[in-house]
Formats: structure tokens, C-alpha cells, sequence
């Protein structure tokens, strides 16, 4: 039986206060993995807590956020760094860059963001990019570092990212913004071929419609999954079967 793969959600946050649960809850639904990005120094042990109490189900990933990038970033990548050697991790996230809150780190960040590019080919390991108001120049800085693979989390781009990004040979995560009123991701993804796209809810924020405002969650996936077999006017089955079938080729899973 085919199940689905949530390929970026933060289900060990505070946020949850019963995360066994939620994972009940994800496993009822339909889903077979729940792929967890790091965000910052204090949250690794959540990562790992969580990959240790339900390993059947709960992935780890490893990196540092860009909104998560100061003046020490240099000793916060060093901590990260470091996590890598004490398990195993199924990809390098969330990292990226994030110019909406503030460009104070803007450099830190770009910095922060190829140091750890290097770390996911140095260790053949996919990437979880975090792109907000700055997917382009994530796209220019990728290019830099040919044979990368992962997934532009939460794409947002125009139709022409999410061409260059499909060119580069890496994926985009498709999450309750599809389903949005007025958003124009169906047709700025029209053209791309499923192929070439995972479902992520990135919970517990931007749950899918009638949801939207609410405490997002993987359980949600189904609805997200369904919105894009309308995008791509196929069977649910075929959305539920090759998005998972890429997830599971990106991550090794």
C-alpha cells in the first residue's frame, strides 16, 4: 500500500505538546515518513529526542536556519557541524536564506548557506532549502555547487524558479499554500512534472484550507495531496505514489 512522505515538518517544537499523538494521528492518515529539519542550536536535541522515540517514522535532518544566522553564526555552525558525527541524519536543513524579517545577517547568511551546501556534497547528503524573499539568490548560489540535490521547501517562486530549480536536478516542496485562495502556485507549477515535486506541510504553520490559521500537522497531508492531483488533473493515487517515490529517492529513505 502506498503512503505518503511529509518531507518537511517541525512536529518536535513546543508547539505539540503530545507529539505521540500527533504521529498517531500522521500514521492514521496515511503517512509513512515525517521528515524533521533542524532549526537551531536548542532544538537538536528535540530532533533527536524525537528520531530516538519513533524512529519508525520520525526522520532527522540536520542545519541551521538562516532567521537563525547572528553575529556567532560561525559557533552556531560549528555546534551543527558537529551533531553530524554523534547519528545518522537523512539530509542537511533547514538552511537557505530568509531576507523578509531583516537583512542585518544578509551576508552572514550567504556564508552560513555555502558552508553548508559544502557539507551536503561532502557527505553525499540532500539539502532542505528555506528560501523566503530570496529565491533567486539561492538559485545563483546553488548553481555554484554542481551535483547538489534536495528540495526548495515551500516554493514560492515564479514559473521560471521553478524551471531552473527542476534544471539543476533538485525538487520543490508543494504545502498547504496550494491550496489558498487566490494563490497562483497551481499554475506557477502547471508545467512541472510530478516527477519533479514532494508534499511537506511544515507543521505547525501554513496549514492547507479549510485549516488555514489553525495548528498545521502531517494528518494534513492528504488534503495537500489531493489539491495537487487537481493541479495536475490525475488520480490521487499517482500523487500520493510518485511524490513519495521521490522523496524516498532524495532522502535515501
Amino acid at each position: 500500500m502506498v503512503k505518503l512522505i511529509d518531507t518537511h515538518s517541525h512536529i518536535f517544537v513546543d508547539d505539540f505538546e503530545d507529539k505521540k499523538d500527533v504521529i498517531d494521528q500522521a500514521k492514521i492518515a496515511g503517512l509513512q515518513y515525517i521528515l524533521m529539519p533542524n532549526i537551531d542550536v536548542s532544538s537538536i536535541d528535540q530532533v533527536n529526542g524525537l528520531a530516538e522515540e519513533f524512529p519508525d517514522i520520525a526522520i532527522p535532518m540536520m542545519g541551521l536556519h538562516p532567521s537563525s544566522v547572528e553575529k556567532d553564526y560561525k559557533s552556531l555552525l560549528n555546534t551543527i557541524y558537529q551533531s553530524f558525527s554523534t547519528r545518522k541524519y537523512f539530509g542537511v536543513g533547514e538552511i537557505g536564506l530568509d531576507f523578509y524579517w531583516t537583512l542585518e545577517f544578509k551576508n552572514e547568511q550567504i556564508v552560513a548557506l555555502e558552508t553548508q551546501l559544502q557539507w551536503a556534497l561532502d557527505m553525499n547528503l540532500p539539502v532542505s532549502l528555506h528560501t523566503r524573499e530570496a529565491t533567486q539568490e539561492t538559485i545563483e548560489i546553488c548553481k555554484n555547487f554542481p551535483g547538489l540535490t534536495g528540495v526548495f521547501h515551500c516554493f514560492g517562486g515564479t514559473p521560471e524558479q521553478a524551471h531552473d530549480i527542476v534544471d539543476m536536478g533538485m525538487y520543490l516542496g508543494i504545502g498547504g499554500v496550494l491550496t489558498f485562495k487566490n494563490a497562483k502556485l497551481g499554475e506557477t507549477i502547471s508545467s512541472i512534472p510530478l516527477g519533479s515535486l514532494v508534499l511537506e506541510t511544515d507543521a505547525p504553520y501554513l496549514a492547507p484550507h479549510p485549516h488555514r490559521g489553525k495548528q498545521n500537522s502531517p494528518a494534513l497531508l492528504p488534503i495537500i495531496a489531493s489539491k495537487l492531483a487537481e493541479v495536475k488533473n490525475v488520480e490521487e493515487s499517482e500523487v500520493w505514489k510518485m511524490t513519495s517515490d521521490n522523496a524516498k529517492r532524495i532522502f535515501k529513505l
